[in-house]
């Protein structure tokens, strides 16, 4: 296992969800089991919490930080990625220091909401940001690049100046949705004089982004299939084609069934999911999201069957 001092973000990294009560408070019994869920597949790397999969947008910042503090008590010494959602580069800074002090061992840095009108013309924003968030943490950071028509997205330019300017960035999880800009980054990321990893977080087109030469990749979907991610890593890395398709077909309709119209309720369906295989009691999620109707829970239930995924997963877990 990689010493969490030396940590480098790279492999298959999960996305862990955050399951609550009825009255919307974090249910921390069930969020334990399903770290230990998470944490028992053979093959991860380390986890990420405090992200997308896990609502941060709802999380204020006392209960992100109960957040860390119990995925660090269960990670039994897996690296914690953390996530840093925040508008504005202070409070950024306040949760990398708190980041920090929990024992996290990286940081996945969202492109704040406040560039999106316009904040591409005016990169000297995002390179203020990171920088902020830099000079109060030592710890890696990664950029989270999202696609440029949304405005969030780093243009290409950008990117590799944020990585020549701030020295603790060591990777970025991509998520350009272009493969022409995303094998760009590859090749050009990856071999600059301090390489910087690229971790797809494509899961519509994984294995075709894998076999683009990605260090490793970071999905909430590793929240519920992250055996599957594990199995389909190491055969590209074995470059072993026909594995590689194989694991791809099951990974398919799971993919189909997560990922659809409207794409904001992909960690809905993944809660949904964890229901339907038994791994955590309900699937409440905070407003704005609303629950899932019984039409499309049943055709997460047909992507699962076809997936061929019970609830003990699909591969060996960690003793």
């Amino acid at each position: 296992m990689v010493g969490i001092e030396k940590f480098v973000p790279a492999g298959v990294i999960p996305a862990c969800l955050l399951p609550f009560n009825d009255d919307f408070s974090i249910d921390e019994l069930n969020y334990r089991k399903h770290l230990r869920d998470v944490l028992g597949v053979n093959g991860i790397s380390a986890i990420t919490v405090n992200a997308h999969a896990s609502e941060v947008h709802t999380c204020t910042f006392d209960e992100q930080r109960r957040v860390l503090d119990i995925a660090v008590e269960e990670s039994s010494g897996v690296p914690v990625v953390n996530g840093i959602y925040a508008d504005g580069s202070g409070l950024a800074a306040n949760l990398a220091r708190m980041a920090e002090m929990g024992g996290a061992s990286a940081l996945l840095v969202f492109p704040p909401n406040s560039i999106s009108m316009g904040g591409q013309l005016r990169p000297e924003m995002a390179v203020a940001h990171f920088k902020a968030i830099a000079e109060a943490t030592d710890l890696p950071l990664i950029i989270f690049e999202y696609p440029l028509g949304g405005g969030l997205g780093h243009t290409f330019e950008t990117l590799v100046r944020l990585c020549e300017e701030v020295s603790t960035i060591a990777a970025i999880k991509d998520w350009c949705n272009d493969p022409m800009l995303h094998e760009k980054h590859v090749r050009v990321l990856q071999n600059l004089p301090r390489s910087v990893n690229v971790l797809t977080t494509h899961s519509t087109w994984l294995m075709s982004s894998l076999l683009i030469g990605c260090k490793g990749l970071l999905s909430g979907a590793g929240s519920v299939i992250a055996d599957l991610q594990v199995e389909l890593w190491q055969a590209v890395q074995d470059q072993d084609l026909i594995s590689a398709k194989a694991i791809n077909n099951r990974i398919y309709p799971m993919i189909q069934a997560f990922y659809a119209p409207p794409f904001l309720d992909m960690h809905n369906r993944m809660k949904e999911a964890a229901v339907l295989l038994g791994r955590i009691p309900n699937a409440v999620v905070r407003p704005p999201l609303c629950k899932l109707d019984d039409a499309e829970i049943d055709r997460i239930k047909a992507a699962i069957k076809e997936a061929g995924i019970d609830a003990e997963g699909s591969v060996s877990r960690a003793a």
